[in-house]
């Protein structure tokens, strides 16, 4: 391990990441700091890339993929083959002298791989994947693979193998390498153990009662057991209380709801009546008067144990019942004891006769044999994982310490799962849902307009989440519940549906129209709330009427009530006055802009527009220059060490948007319709705003009448205002000119 390797470094996705462009870099992977690392464990499920690998490269099993094992695979790898830039051409092929037979595991695979190709009756001087991929094939001619498992092809001789035979026939089989059924040591000492039992316990063997038809006549027994021991019952009640003999025995209520039917058909109600009529003597008749449901059962009982134990009698008491149960019990001790069972199929006199022969220990001989080839077999499995390293490890390192094929055009990420087509677009940014409790807090992070799909394939029956992240176009009509189509890498189709969204910016361009957008719902559900409103009462004063009507209320009175022409006509006058505040407004912006010119005017519209659409664009400014994958993949499943910026001009090309070719040829007809239409409603536009500017105009003529005329009286009032103190100060002057003369200047004069 080099601590000083010379590392290049490169900008991906906006972010500083190492570049992997040699063999010696892989080599290398050991001294790179783990912070340098983009990310530091994946899943094993989920992604779009070989599972055979993804398995081979998860060492410990747990579903991940760490760092240390990556470090551990290339390291392996390198040591093995003599040139590591044989990695980057991506083909699972190695010529045998590639091995790096100066390394002891490289010399060891080189032997393999010779040893496969031998086994294969292969004559060339390189191994493939091809070549290791039927693990029964390479082994299928080996009497011994060193797997521990033994088959009919591992023993010389004939009474081995009808042995081994015998083994997989009674305790279970195991598969070997080669494909074949064959048995290990477990099994070999389970077979000779069984053997042992069953012949230990047919030895201490318990006559039954009746001969060779024991089996029989105690199944028989059994049958009927239960229902004997009901019969005796209903005598001894009978016995102790005669008045209980009507309860007890068959009722013929019973058999009277039944008779009307097909009593064939009711063998299962007949079935529960008792097996005789009960009587006090309590002796259970057996010539007859057996219900019909259990004759043949009972038959059956007689026929083997009654005419054999009471062949004159045609009754017999609890007593003797007893009796001939009891003759079981040793029988069934001894079958319940019963040992070794596994091996009853092969008769006592196979089981005596292996083990007289005693082959155990040939056996497990053989599967010592076998297991000291464990290592040759187990390096002949490394040939193939090696291949597969050699054919896939530099993409997964590509994936995985940087992210290179995310960001390339040449090929898509092993964690893009495919591509989900919607609302005219697709996208090729779908993920796999791995857990979905952990999505929602932690993917708004990621500053991304995300959807969460469910796919299903309604014929293979497969289904998945997906988290489709878009990256260009509008979202006005996307909402939960929404329809959509996705393709896997392989170009299965899935039925997709939106489950939930995460709102985010997409474009500068959609940010800017984002206020008026938001106005324009508005203003529409305020619409539409006041038009549902005004429809209901309409509707509730329209059937009030017809309830008047038809209650007998003058019908013209009752429409006049609901159809109110000053209503209407104010209505219009309200619809008019609003028509001509537009028009006032309008004319008023035209007088106020009188003289300014046009691109002033424009200037200005769009700078206003601009103020508006400004903070909603400077916010998906900001977020767009942050979008980031890794929030995305840490909530499903990755250890993601680095950001992983999807800007703007690299979103555009993971987000398709629809494109229409301009058509040359239009149908004239429609074309016509179509200018007719517009030329209406713009004529029906035009009159209105003229109208209306018409009717503000003169509103604001009068209104500036009304202020000139204000203007003159206010005029007048303040002349006469003036005048009037003119006046008053032409008198008060004498009287202050007097009032300043001197006394005695008054008095000479």
């Amino acid at each position: 391990m080099k601590d000083n390797y010379n590392w290049k470094y490169a900008s991906v996705g906006g972010s500083v990441r190492v570049k992997l462009e040699r063999g010696s870099d892989i080599a290398n992977l050991a001294s790179l700091d783990r912070k340098k690392w983009t990310v530091l464990s994946c899943p094993t499920t989920g992604l779009e890339f070989d599972e055979k690998t993804l398995k081979m490269l998860d060492a410990d099993g747990d579903g991940r993929i760490h760092v240390d094992e990556v470090v551990a695979t290339s390291q392996w790898i390198t040591s093995a083959i003599k040139d590591p830039d044989i990695l980057l051409k991506g083909q699972g092929e190695l010529k045998l002298s590639d091995f790096n037979t100066d390394n002891e595991e490289g010399a060891k695979l080189q032997k393999s791989a010779k040893q496969i190709l031998a086994n294969l009756k292969l004559d060339k001087k390189s191994i493939s994947l091809e070549d290791t991929a039927d693990n029964e094939k390479i082994f299928a001619e080996t009497q011994f693979n060193g797997d521990g498992i033994i088959t009919e092809a591992s023993a010389d001789d004939e009474a081995l193998k009808e042995t081994i035979r015998n083994i997989a026939a009674t305790v279970g089989s195991a598969k070997d390498r080669s494909g074949a059924e064959g048995v290990n040591t477990d099994q070999i000492e389970a077979f000779y153990a069984a053997c042992a039992d069953y012949s230990a316990w047919m030895a201490e063997e318990v006559k039954g009662p009746f001969g060779e038809n024991t089996e029989a006549a105690l199944a028989a027994c059994e049958a009927i057991k239960d229902k004997v021991a009901d019969y005796f019952m209903r005598c001894k009640l009978i016995s102790f209380d005669s008045a209980v003999a009507g309860v007890v025995d068959l009722s013929v209520d019973k058999v009277s709801s039944i008779s009307g039917g097909d009593l064939s058909a009711a063998a299962e109600e007949i079935a529960t009546y008792p097996l005789a009529r009960p009587k006090a003597d309590g002796i259970l008749p057996l010539n007859g008067g057996i219900n019909p449901a259990w004759k043949a059962a009972f038959a059956s009982v007689k026929a083997l144990v009654f005419d054999v134990e009471f062949p004159k009698k045609d009754g017999i008491t609890e007593e003797e019942w007893q009796a001939v149960l009891a003759k079981f019990d040793a029988y069934l001790a001894w079958k319940g004891a019963k040992k070794g069972a596994e091996v009853e199929p092969l008769g006592i006199d196979a089981v005596k006769a292996a083990l007289k022969a005693d082959r155990k220990a040939d056996l497990l001989g053989l599967v010592e044999k076998d297991k000291a080839l464990e290592p040759e077999a187990l390096s002949i499995e490394a040939v193939d994982k090696l291949l597969h390293y050699v054919r896939d490890f530099y993409k997964f390192l590509k994936n995985y310490v940087v992210f290179q094929d995310f960001y390339s055009k040449e090929d898509k990420a092993m964690f893009q799962a495919g591509r989900l087509y919607i609302d005219q677009r697709s996208t090729d940014l779908c993920i796999k849902v791995l857990d979905g409790g952990k999505t929602g807090d932690i993917s708004s992070l990621s500053g991304m307009y995300i959807l969460y799909c469910n796919c299903v394939n309604k014929i293979t029956g497969k289904s998945f989440p997906i988290a489709a992240v878009l990256t260009d176009g509008d979202v006005d009509g996307l909402r939960p519940g929404k329809n959509a189509i996705f393709y896997d890498r392989a170009g299965e189709q899935y039925d997709a549906t939106v489950t939930g969204i995460v709102d985010n910016p997409i474009s500068i361009r959609q940010a800017f129209w984002a206020p008026y957008k938001k106005v324009a719902r508005w203003i529409n559900d305020k619409i539409d709330k006041s038009a549902a409103e005004k429809n209901a009462k309409s509707a509730e004063k329209l059937t009030a009427s017809a309830d008047k009507a038809t209650s007998g209320e003058n019908p013209a009175t009752a429409l006049t009530s609901t159809f109110d022409i000053a209503k209407f006509a104010g209505i219009f006058a309200a619809i008019g006055m609003a028509i001509g505040f537009i028009g006032q407004f309008l004319v008023k912006l035209v007088e106020g802009v009188k003289g300014t010119p046009f691109w002033k005017i424009v200037i200005a519209i769009a700078a206003i527009m601009l103020i508006i659409s400004l903070p909603s664009m400077f916010i998906a400014w900001r977020k767009l220059r942050k979008r980031d994958l890794g929030p995305v993949l840490n909530a499903n499943g990755w250890a993601i060490n680095a950001a992983s910026y999807v800007k703007p001009r690299f979103g555009k090309s993971l987000t398709s948007l629809v494109k229409y070719p301009k058509l040359k040829a239009v149908d004239p007809v429609a074309a016509k319709k179509a200018h007719r239409r517009a030329f209406f409603t713009w004529l029906i536009v035009i009159l209105l705003l003229a109208g209306g500017g018409y009717w503000g105009y003169t509103k604001y003529q009068a209104c500036k009448a009304a202020k000139a005329a204000a203007e003159a009286e206010a005029a007048e009032a303040t002349e006469a205002a003036a005048a009037e103190a003119a006046v008053v100060e032409e008198v008060a002057a004498p009287a202050e000119a007097e009032a300043a003369t001197p006394e005695g200047e008054t008095a000479s004069n």
